[in-house]
């Protein structure tokens, strides 16, 4: 049966609507997860169930999709499923300090879409978190739920209200802080083989600020052999990532 009256709108209390097969998926698998409704068309419900992993527990609602396009936005690739959830309850340093891996931290990086592939290049080379500001950051949202393909519930997400103190308590617990910068010395994996490494990401254009960039341990940059000078923040995110981990299994 088609349901009509769906609102578009956040919900009460803060829920808005995940969409995507992946996002839904992995938000369904997360028990730390509220979720609160399921719209679905019947093909992408029969989809979610064949690569489910164990028996659904959520009722679902069958609607088409011109209503998902309504909820989720007429540009947005729902793939023919929505989910109503609540945000994540936030981490603290001490979770994230309890995992393996770099720790990666943006410093004003407020596009959802390069947050959310941040955050799937994150997961996808085994970074412990990630940390960003409270006040110039995106909120989450289903347009940075599908950028990160399911890893938004999948990694620590933290905030703070002020980078450079996280900054140095990592150093404390003996981290190695990177900052990406064009003009730092070139980055080399094998400099940090037997180091926990933090990696500092800054805006677009503006790079890192001024106080962030002085609480890092070394400014570093990518090799590009091309007449470009810098890379989009999530792309040098994940080459960056890739470069501090993958001597680390060898």
């Amino acid at each position: 049966m088609i349901k009509k009256h769906v609102s578009n709108s956040y919900q009460k209390g803060g829920g808005y609507w995940l969409y995507g097969l992946h996002a839904v998926q992995t938000a369904l698998k997360n028990p730390l997860r509220k979720k609160i409704r399921l719209l679905a068309t019947q093909e992408a419900f029969d989809v979610l169930v064949a690569k489910s992993e164990q028996l659904l527990k959520m009722t679902h609602e069958t609607v088409d999709r011109m209503m998902l396009d309504k909820i989720c936005g007429r540009d947005a690739v729902h793939q023919g499923i929505a989910l109503l959830v609540m945000p994540l309850p936030e981490p603290d340093l001490t979770e994230i300090l309890k995992q393996q891996g770099p720790v990666l931290i943006l410093d004003q990086v407020t596009d959802p879409r390069n947050v959310g592939a941040i955050l799937r290049s994150a997961m996808a080379f085994g970074a412990a978190g990630v940390i960003m500001q409270n006040r110039h950051s995106p909120e989450e949202s289903g347009v940075l739920a599908k950028a990160a393909s399911g890893a938004l519930d999948s990694i620590l997400v933290m905030k703070v209200v002020n980078l450079s103190h996280i900054i140095n308590q990592l150093k404390e617990e003996g981290f190695w802080v990177l900052g990406m910068d064009p003009q730092g010395e070139l980055l080399n994996g094998q400099n940090y083989k037997q180091r926990k490494v933090a990696l500092v990401l800054g805006a677009e254009g503006k790079g890192l600020r001024s106080l962030v960039r002085q609480n890092c341990d070394e400014i570093v940059s990518l090799f590009m052999a091309g007449n470009i000078d810098s890379l989009n923040v999530s792309v040098a995110g994940a080459v960056a990532l890739y470069e501090v981990t993958h001597l680390r299994s060898n």
